[in-house]
């Protein structure tokens, strides 16, 4: 059984990356959308891929690549079915979980602080994304970006919203009082 808030899985374990990288496409499967658009709040999901390269740099693991999809929602303006596409741009870092460390040359275990990284690369002042197990799931990577993806007021191709005509304005609870007080200073 599928974990609901983890319904795609496509790990790569780190020992089965070659030195010069790993390039992959993936697609999901049909129920693997159905649980997809059912998590993102969509109509539907009929296409999702991506295609991912994964670029190991010391104890580190890069991953860049595209996530894209055709999703099934309902337009805020029409409420008329629609289909969205989707185009996300993905680049991660991944690193040993830091409560795991890392290993000195006597072989003892060292603890790296964020602070130590960004003295060496101030670009990765950002925290690197933990490995899970030795692992990269990039089935897990996809469906985040295409959840980040995902317009949260989709609209139909022209479609304005044009706002109904309020008629005329009706009375409000004080125009007893002020037609009173109006009549009084005529008089």
């Amino acid at each position: 059984m599928s974990d609901p808030e983890r319904p795609w899985s496509v790990p790569v374990k780190i020992e089965d990356v070659p030195e010069d990288g790993l390039s992959m496409h993936i697609t999901a499967d049909e129920s693997v959308r159905q649980r997809i658009a059912a998590l993102g709040g969509l109509t539907g999901l009929s296409r999702l891929e991506a295609d991912f390269a994964i670029t190991p740099q010391g104890r580190r693991f890069t991953v860049g690549g595209t996530v894209t999809a055709t999703a099934g929602q309902i337009c805020v303006v029409t409420l008329e079915p629609m289909e969205s596409e989707i185009s996300e741009e993905v680049d991660l870092v991944f690193a040993p979980d830091p409560a795991e460390g890392l290993a000195t040359p006597a072989g003892e275990p060292v603890a790296e602080s964020p602070a130590a990284v960004a003295s060496r690369d101030p670009a990765a002042a950002e925290p690197p994304e933990p490995l899970e197990n030795g692992t990269i799931d990039l089935g897990a990577v996809a469906t985040e970006f295409l959840l980040l993806g995902i317009d949260p007021y989709p609209r139909k191709p022209g479609a304005v919203f044009d706002a109904p005509d309020p008629g005329p304005a009706e009375p409000g609870p004080f125009a007893a009082l002020a037609a009173l007080a109006e009549k009084n200073r005529k008089d």
